[in-house]
């Protein structure tokens, strides 16, 4: 097998696409961080019975990070985040992309179709989420605490038990249809677009090998990840409601938030927090912030991961062989 062949039992096309996702995911992670630390904010921001809002709108999140001359704290949390996407681009392509090769051997298809995609990405997705949801629940208490006043990750994870660690599990396990529908919709409609650019460069009579443009990548990450998000989002806010950061923790005085009520622990409890404080329009508040910051994530990591993967991929050869002349060595001594 070629992506095994004298690297002793290591699957090396698909530690090429980890490593290549996971790259992806740093970049893009942490150039929208502050985007996305405004978006969390925003979102864990629910009306109390009195009516009462701590943010309007996305930008309130930003003034008063200037307001409070803690502009840097936009970043609270960046250190765990970057872990948390690190690890779960690499555990998540790694996964797909072994799943998906070993279904294709299996099975002896040339292609993969859609319904078996879909389940690839989800098991590969629960391996994820499994794995690195403390560190996505650190993060997301980091981001929600109040400007200034952001904790380390061992000392967030010491706030509450290791149960608590793993607030949201439930719903991140059932988010994981959203890379599924993403991915699956840009492997689609990538498969269609070098078809078509292969058939374009046959009629001319190039010989040269089809790829596909950054500008491509970016327009079909864009495209696939809006899908995947409007039609998961109350999910994805009943998430952020779970994991903010207790206000009573945070806040000098109880005008920080009004009401100072508590976040809800369960996905019933925050969505009936939504219901009865926002009714309908609480489901889908931020949507926006949620598609301009997950659309612009995934373009650029999946950019970044189409433009890299030859470089990393030869990088993995040259220690491929490096192990394999290394280990030749030790045993002719």
């Amino acid at each position: 097998m070629e992506g095994e062949e004298g690297g002793g039992g290591v699957d090396w096309d698909s530690l090429a696409e980890a490593a290549s996702g996971a790259v992806g995911a740093l970049v893009s992670t942490t150039v929208l961080y502050p985007l996305d630390t405004c978006k969390t904010k925003f979102q864990a921001d629910v009306q109390t019975d009195q009516g009462g809002h701590k943010y309007r709108n996305l930008s309130d999140v930003f003034w008063e990070a200037i307001k409070k001359k803690q502009f840097l704290s936009l970043y609270q949390g960046l250190k765990t985040k970057n872990i948390q996407s690190f690890i779960s681009q690499f555990v998540y392509f790694y996964g797909y992309s072994y799943f998906k090769r070993i279904y294709l051997e299996k099975s002896g298809a040339k292609s993969i179709g859609t319904k078996a995609n879909l389940l690839i990405a989800a098991a590969a997705g629960a391996c994820t989420v499994v794995v690195t949801q403390p560190l996505d629940t650190a993060s997301s208490r980091m981001q929600t605490s109040a400007f200034g006043k952001s904790k380390g990750l061992r000392a967030t994870l010491a706030e509450g038990t290791w149960l608590e660690a793993f607030d949201g599990l439930g719903i991140s396990l059932m988010l994981t249809c959203n890379p599924s529908i993403q991915y699956t919709v840009f492997d689609q409609l990538k498969h269609k677009l070098i078809q078509r650019q292969k058939r374009k460069a046959e009629s001319a009579g190039e010989t040269s090998p089809v790829a596909l443009s950054a500008f491509s990548a970016f327009l079909l990450g864009a495209i696939s990840k809006s899908v995947a998000t409007i039609l998961t989002y109350p999910l994805i806010r009943c998430k952020v409601m779970i994991q903010a950061a207790d206000p009573d923790d945070d806040d000098d005085d109880g005008s920080e938030r009004p009401g100072n009520s508590r976040p809800p622990k369960t996905m019933l409890g925050a969505m009936c927090a939504m219901w009865h404080n926002e009714g309908i329009p609480g489901f889908f508040k931020g949507i926006h912030a949620q598609i301009l910051k997950t659309v612009l994530s995934s373009a650029l990591l999946l950019m970044i991961k189409e433009k890299i993967s030859k470089f990393t991929w030869i990088s993995l050869l040259a220690l491929r062989r490096y192990l394999f002349v290394s280990q030749k060595r030790i045993k002719s001594a």
